[in-house]
């Protein structure tokens, strides 16, 4: 039987997949672990009444897993893991905070109008430590030749950075991180990426209430 995920519907089109990095990380756990699931699209700005039933806190993702909704990427990821073990998804300790702080960077820099408060300067540190990371281990992932878990959080992230920083601020991954550049091709020429990534119009759709609030 298909398990069942709700994850969020894009903003003006709510039979779209939307731009939710928790989401997409959940869905390229099951691609990668060749299980078959059927998707609820919510639309977050008029949630349906059986879905605050089931999840009164309103957030995605939630997964169905043995007649039970279960909420939150890290714990579904981590059940996932457990429930398939094969292929192995689980990043080496060493390695799971590896990029960690890439998102809340690009957010700030992206909601930011000061272009010398700090907030560009930040992600591309945090693009740097990926950088070194990435230049002194064996690739093309993170923990070396194979997919984990800390790719498949980080991939939705950088798609998103890509496409919104650079409609939004004609912005892109400098020349001086080849390494990072050369990962993110990676990530995003995955077959699981490809059949669940947001179309970068709903990713642009998603982040102009963030940027021009």
């Amino acid at each position: 039987m298909a398990l069942e995920v709700c994850v969020k519907a894009a903003v003006g089109a709510p039979d779209a997949l939307g731009d939710c990095p928790f989401s997409q990380r959940v869905l390229l756990t099951l691609e990668e672990k060749n299980q078959p699931y059927k998707i609820h699209l919510i639309n977050l700005s008029d949630k349906p009444r059986w879905f605050l039933d089931i999840n009164p806190q309103g957030k995605v993702p939630v997964l169905k897993m043995d007649d039970k909704w279960v909420p939150d990427s890290d714990i579904i990821v981590n059940i996932l893991d457990d429930k398939y073990p094969d292929p192995s998804l689980k990043t080496p300790p060493q390695f799971a905070s590896v990029g960690s702080n890439i998102f809340s960077t690009f957010v700030s820099f992206i909601k930011s109008k000061d272009s010398n408060d700090g907030t560009e300067k930040a992600l591309v540190d945090e693009l740097q430590a990926l950088e070194d990371h990435l230049k002194s281990h064996d690739g093309p992932f993170i923990a070396g030749g194979r997919v984990t878990a800390v790719d498949l959080s980080l991939a939705p992230k950088l798609h998103y950075l890509e496409v919104a920083l650079g409609h939004f601020k004609t912005w892109s991954v400098p020349g001086t991180l080849p390494h990072v550049r050369t990962y993110m091709k990676a990530l995003f020429s995955l077959d699981s990426f490809e059949k669940t990534k947001t179309e970068e119009k709903y990713v642009i759709s998603g982040w102009a209430p963030k940027v021009n609030p």
